[in-house]
């Protein structure tokens, strides 16, 4: 086993060993490993006191900022309140500060009473009930020895729970699946006792004991959990359910909630009553000592547990998992199911989940219901647009945030002068989606983490952003601008070179779209056109291409990506023809170039480059042929696009840990590597047919892929339709 060695940050004590029900479905004494009969029945003080000694020696050896401890049984109220307080003292005097000790207790709730409550809540220990839906429900499982009904009594623990006093040491309800119940009456009964959280539970079973199917449908589970779904969904969510919020989580490329889903390594251990340390114990399923690891609390640490090899097969992520599930597109979802699901006689736990069928069932079920959930921005530039300019505003605040008063009554004047921009014109908006700003705002921030001594300098450059802003709104109104180096630069605007001045002097900007005035202390004013170079002054160039009314020729921006000298009498008449050729062969797509790309830095060579700005810039060399010139456009708005979905959504998830084969090469590629190439070839088609044509089987590829998120796969489908699409 290979890798490094996982921590536990979660860990099951059992306190008692016995319960007080008798459910026909319990995997600690209905199913094959038996080992309960031999354990003492109640944890003891030595075991305690050595659990809690090694909890600390792990938690500070791997400097862990928290771990959960979950009193579990049997019924762990058996264990009785004094022995239950030993161990919340034991456990909580066991660590320093810097390990912050959650306390969990799990209960079928029978014994609950406010003197239990009262004691969990001095220790602040939350209690998750057992619950299998409405009375026909529980009942069917969760009864006691003779038979009688146990639901009424868990109610009461319920309704103790949900009392305001107590209120906030309530964690939830856990319930375990059976196919012959209702599913709407078990799940409107769990939601009208208003849980903070659900957890709906597969009944344990294995290939050689396979689960119940009363119909023999192969995805009577995935029906069953999906017809919950779909209520829970309808109803807007009422309560927290968490097999539904890891399935979403995983598809939109988070990760899973839950152990029983998802490729996360495992981080729990158990302490039996007698100490021993064993895997998780739902393993008792599978076989007689399938969860033994020969360790114990009294001789042995947490770490040499976490090296056992059971314990390190459930932490290899993809690797772990059979060569079945490693092939599937759903894998990253259900993480080829529970561990103890994918045991069967002669192959041990190399099998997919004997709840294969229910579980890519329930991930595509999900799926498709929540698919027109994702974000906008795949399938509406103008979202794209948005989100993107809110980025840049959050950039904006985190900046103001960072600098905590150091920028001084400057930073406060151009923050205010700021606001006042933003609220009586559109200034600042066309500003904050200029794409060098978020390049000068991500400068700030690096400078700020890093402590440069030029951090603050740096983040002063507000003042020549919100002038900027000022004469874009045709506000004239005075905004003073630190004058850098006898330059002035504006953004989106220009620079004036003043001659004479000092290194760092101070002028005063004001003017309109139309006229700009510049005053620097003891000289007189200067007028200048924005767009008319003149007097030291040079604007941005805009060039008027028809159906490309907003676009600027740049490289004056002092935060520009793209740094490399430029000949100022280079020729933008290729650029001309190379636009008109695409406006011809692809309408579709140059509409929305127009609308996106608003600012090109002309490069000597190379190109086209995606930099670190905001979505809207492209560096490229505007010279050559018009039909490579306006191939090159093509390819640097695809990149371009591509980068800004990244930032606003996730496509994929787990990148690298599978290859995919490439028609246009022998080495397969990562899915963001293909993804990315795809993108480029279909956005092609309209110039080059050759280029496009590897693109087809290529996305059939990405369509049975793993790694895609539902926004991932929201793109393929786009792209799948612009391929088909004619020019």
């Amino acid at each position: 086993m290979t890798g490094p060695l996982v921590p536990f940050r979660e860990i099951v004590v059992k306190v008692h060993s016995r319960c007080d029900l008798a459910c026909d479905h319990c995997y600690i004494y209905e199913h094959a490993d038996q080992s309960w009969r031999t354990r003492p029945k109640a944890i003891s003080d030595e075991a305690i006191s050595w659990t809690a000694l090694r909890l600390a020696e792990h938690a500070k050896s791997h400097a862990l900022p928290s771990v959960s401890v979950i009193l579990h049984g049997g019924e762990p109220l058996l264990a009785g309140p004094a022995r239950l307080r030993r161990i919340c003292e034991e456990l909580t005097a066991a660590l320093d500060k810097d390990t912050a000790l959650d306390l969990r207790i799990h209960t079928n709730g029978l014994q609950l009473s406010p003197r239990y409550l009262d004691l969990f809540d001095e220790f602040g220990v939350r209690v998750g009930i057992s619950l299998d839906g409405d009375r026909a429900a529980n009942d069917r499982h969760r009864r006691f020895a003779d038979g009688r009904t146990s639901h009424p009594l868990v109610l009461r623990a319920v309704d103790l729970l949900r009392q305001e006093r107590y209120r906030h040491l309530f964690l939830g309800l856990l319930c375990t699946i059976d196919v012959a119940n209702d599913p709407h009456a078990v799940y409107d009964a769990l939601t009208e006792l208003t849980p903070p959280r659900i957890d709906f539970l597969l009944p344990h079973a294995t290939w050689a004991d396979p689960p119940v199917r009363p119909d023999g449908s192969p995805t009577a589970y995935a029906d069953w959990i999906l017809t919950v779904f779909d209520r829970w969904e309808a109803q807007g969510r009422p309560v927290p359910v968490r097999l539904f919020e890891s399935v979403l989580s995983t598809l939109a490329g988070g990760p899973s909630l839950t152990e029983s889903l998802g490729l996360a390594p495992t981080d729990l251990v158990v302490v039996e009553t007698d100490g021993a340390l064993e895997q998780v114990d739902s393993l008792k399923s599978a076989y007689d000592g399938a969860a033994a690891t020969g360790f114990d609390v009294f001789t042995h640490t947490f770490d040499e547990v976490a090296a056992h090899p059971g314990v390190r097969a459930r932490q290899l992520g993809l690797a772990g998992v059979s060569r079945t599930c490693r092939q599937c597109p759903v894998v990253r979802s259900c993480g080829g199911g529970l561990y103890t699901h994918r045991y069967a006689t002669g192959t041990a736990f190399d099998n997919p989940s004997v709840y294969c069928t229910d579980l890519e069932a329930l991930v595509r079920g999900i799926e498709q219901r929540t698919a027109a959930t994702g974000s906008p921005a795949v399938t509406d530039p103008e979202a794209l647009r948005i989100l993107q300019q809110e980025l840049t505003r959050l950039l904006l605040a985190e900046l103001d945030a960072r600098l905590d008063g150091r920028g001084g009554e400057k930073w406060r004047a151009a923050w205010q002068l700021a606001s006042v921009v933003e609220q009586r014109s559109d200034g600042m908006d066309e500003i904050l989606a200029h794409p060098y700003t978020r390049s000068w705002l991500r400068t700030c921030r690096d400078a700020l983490q890093e402590q440069r001594p030029d951090a603050v300098e740096l983040a002063l450059q507000l003042d020549a952003y919100v002038a900027a802003a000022a004469v874009r709104g045709g506000l004239d109104m005075p905004v003073r601008v630190i004058c850098r180096g006898g330059t002035l630069a504006l953004p989106t605007l220009g620079e004036l070179r003043l001659a004479g001045v000092p290194d760092q002097c101070e002028a005063e900007v004001r003017g309109s779209r139309h006229e700009l005035w510049v005053r620097v202390p003891g000289r007189e004013a200067l007028r200048v056109r924005p767009d008319v170079a003149a007097d030291g002054w040079r604007p941005v160039h805009r060039p008027g291409l028809e159906g490309w009314p907003d676009l600027v020729l740049d490289d004056i921006d002092p935060h520009r990506d793209f740094r490399q000298p430029v000949h100022e009498d280079e020729d933008p008449g290729p650029l001309t023809e190379a636009w008109t050729l695409l406006r011809r062969a692809d309408p579709r797509q140059a509409a929305e170039i127009a609308d996106s790309l608003t600012t090109l830095t002309p490069l000597p060579d190379g190109g086209p480059s995606v930099g670190r700005h905001g979505y809207g810039a492209l560096g490229l060399r505007l010279q050559g042929p018009p039909v490579q010139l306006a191939a090159a456009l093509l390819r640097g708005f695809r990149r371009a696009k591509l980068q800004a979905l990244t930032e606003v959504t996730d496509l994929w998830a787990q990148d690298g840990w599978w290859h995919h084969p490439a028609p246009w090469q022998d080495e397969p590629l990562p899915v963001s590597q293909l993804l990315a190439e795809v993108y480029e070839r279909v956005g092609l088609r309209a110039l080059d047919a050759r280029e496009a044509a590897p693109a087809g089987p290529a996305l059939a590829v990405l369509e049975s892929s793993a790694e895609l998120t539902v926004d991932g796969k929201r793109l393929v489908a786009v792209l799948r339709a612009e391929a088909t699409r004619g020019g």
